[in-house]
């Protein structure tokens, strides 16, 4: 038994704060101290045990006995309001970073993943041997720095899962073939910690490995019930290869919601042991509908507590507020990882960016902001909790041109956002943000009595001239009722905008074409959007054309030129103009009140630079 306050589990989220040598830093106190009061548990991001096996070079360590000061500090602060503490230990096999100098990669097989990375070494019985050691030795440093409990990772296709699945596992002596050969390797490492700690174990595994002759649930069910045997404590159910499919390891936005929960359900019906439900936990919704279809005994929660750190007690009415939604896109999460500078967020502008968070003014104020974008409802929203009362102008919609984002094939939860930002300017207590859907102009800023003034205006489509071009689309086709069908549509630019216009176009059966004059498309686009939009343009025989630029157009005849001269595109039905965009101010202003640009309107960028730009300026504009 866990015997956790509630039900409710911080999931293991890599963030990339140590500091190379895998110590406990500053920003793991801060992180975690935002997060440890409404939580039953909390599972800071996996340890590597050895630093030959780091997936990250900023990854935290349980690899000798200097690291167990700093992580019994961080057991202070994870039990601070009394949540209990769980270590989790994972050996990446075959996927250990191969770009970390000094790793070294061992595995089942001797064959590299698919993917892409180092080719391992084919483990002998000397290497077993020295892997169990590695776990237990972990699992004893884990006990005593003051973890209460172990978790050890079986699933997401690193190295005990590397044994499990057929997909990987080649092997010929007793550790290979068959299923009852291939789990005898992890049960040994099962059993050895069970019996060096006295302190629950919780094993995670992937419920299913999501490719074909992969591992699945039908093999997941009698592997649950030997770890029960061994004297695991729990079963936390997941899904997934890191190797071979990613967008399942990450749950990532654009796979379905709920399949590990269903997973989990079947596999909580045939033990007697606790189950941990995980992914894309990220809604009050998810919880009830968790709770009463399926009676979870745990919840495990990451990227939501990672976009609002209340999300658990502001659900059991434990703290006030609306929740801020976590959107599953990876962008600043996982982007944040992958890019070195560690984990952020797009929602949330407190994750890694040691900006101050809101304090009350002593005298209210009165604001305006002209745009009601991302930018332009995080600067009142801010503004608004500082104490000041916002007249927040907006000609069209709250939203702006993130009322796009959701259009594009899987993007549908992206729509939570705006819908956050609408429901928390329509809070009035004490203070307000006075939404006016109206132009705002030049004269109104000029006479309203404002303390400044903050033009969130956004940005336009920056259109090149071309010779002969008359008729152009630009983000029309994202909607269904304007999207055309069985026809041949020229896409000039190959970035977020163009790619995500071209993969709704695919879905009406049309032709596409994409012209890019760079080297490459989706540049700046996250990483597993851009792999599974790419794979599905290319599916649907999309021509992409990089290095070339759209010289003139003549009727239905397209001309481009590359390196090798000039082609002729022809028979082309529609153009859709996706060559990026430029800021838009709508006028010039050189009054007394001071003016701030934000967002779009100062610097074209993505929707986490442009909430984060103006809660800056919002936090600490005197």
């Amino acid at each position: 038994m866990l015997k956790l306050k509630n039900n409710f589990i911080f999931a293991p989220l890599k963030l990339g704060y140590s500091d190379g040598k895998g110590n406990v830093t500053q920003k793991h106190i801060d992180f975690y101290r935002d997060r440890n009061s409404h939580v039953g548990a909390i599972t800071p991001e996996p340890f590597y045990m050895d630093p030959g096996l780091r997936e990250l070079p900023t990854q935290l360590g349980i690899d000798s006995d200097q690291k167990i000061t700093g992580l019994k500090q961080l057991n202070e602060v994870l039990h601070g309001k009394g949540a209990k503490a769980i270590a989790h230990l994972n050996h990446p096999g075959r996927m250990t970073n191969p770009n970390i100098p000094g790793n070294y990669f061992w595995s089942s097989t001797d064959k590299p993943c698919e993917n892409g990375g180092a080719t391992p070494v084919r483990m002998d019985r000397k290497k077993m041997d020295a892997v169990i050691e590695l776990f237990v030795e972990s699992a004893n440093r884990a006990v005593e720095s003051g973890f209460d409990i172990i978790e050890i990772q079986f699933g997401h296709g690193y190295l005990l899962a590397q044994f499990i699945s057929p997909a990987v596992n080649d092997r010929k002596d007793e550790y290979g073939g068959s299923f009852e050969n291939r789990i005898k390797f992890p049960v040994e490492v099962a059993k050895a910690v069970r019996n060096a700690v006295d302190v629950p174990i919780i094993a995670r595994i992937s419920g299913d490995e999501m490719i074909p002759n992969g591992f699945h649930l039908k093999d997941m069910i009698p592997f649950s019930k030997i770890l029960e045997s061994t004297g695991i404590d729990a079963i936390h159910v997941t899904a997934g290869s890191a190797c071979s499919t990613p967008p399942w390891f990450f749950q990532h936005m654009f796979i379905p919601k709920g399949k590990t929960w269903e997973m989990a359900a079947m596999i909580k019906s045939e033990l007697n042991i606790s189950v941990i439900f995980v992914g894309k936990i990220n809604s009050v919704k998810d919880i009830e509908f968790i709770k009463e279809n399926y009676r979870a005994d745990y919840l495990a929660i990451g990227r939501a507590l990672v976009a609002d750190p209340g999300f658990v007690g502001k659900y059991l009415g434990e703290e006030p507020g609306i929740i801020r939604p976590c959107l599953a896109c990876a962008e600043g999460c996982l982007g944040g990882v992958k890019s070195g500078k560690g984990l952020g967020c797009v929602v949330n502008p407190l994750v890694n960016t040691n900006l101050p968070k809101v304090t009350k003014d002593k005298e209210t104020k009165r604001y305006a902001v002209v745009g009601a974008g991302l930018a332009g409802m995080e600067a009142a929203i801010t503004l608004r909790n500082r104490g000041h009362d916002v007249d927040l102008y907006e000609k069209n919609e709250p939203g702006g041109q993130f009322n796009l984002a959701y259009l594009p094939p899987n993007k549908e939860n992206m729509k939570d956002l705006i819908d956050y930002f609408v429901e928390e300017i329509s809070q009035h207590e004490p203070h307000q943000v006075n939404l006016i859907l109206y132009e705002a102009t030049k004269e109104m800023l000029e006479t309203g009595n404002y303390e400044a003034i903050i033009m969130a205006t956004g940005a336009v489509p920056a259109v090149p001239p071309i010779k002969g071009l008359k008729e152009y689309y630009w983000t029309e086709f994202l909607k269904d009722d304007q999207l055309p069908k069985y026809q041949k549509v020229l896409v000039i630019g190959g970035g977020l905008i163009g790619l995500e216009v071209a993969s709704k176009l695919v879905d009406g059966s049309n032709e596409v074409i994409i012209v890019e004059m760079l080297d490459e498309i989706a540049r700046g686009m996250e990483m597993i959007e851009k792999a599974l939009t790419i794979k599905k343009l290319q599916t649907k025989n999309t021509e992409i054309f990089v290095n070339h630029k759209v010289v003139e157009v003549d009727g239905s005849t397209v001309f481009i030129e590359g390196a090798e001269g000039r082609n002729e595109l022809t028979r082309i039905d529609k153009i859709v103009m996706a060559t990026g965009m430029k800021s838009y101010v709508p006028f010039e202003y050189e009054g007394e009140i001071p003016l701030h640009l934000v967002g779009d309107a100062r610097k074209v960028g993505k929707a986490q630079e442009a909430i984060h730009d103006a809660y800056e300026l919002a936090v600490s504009n005197k």
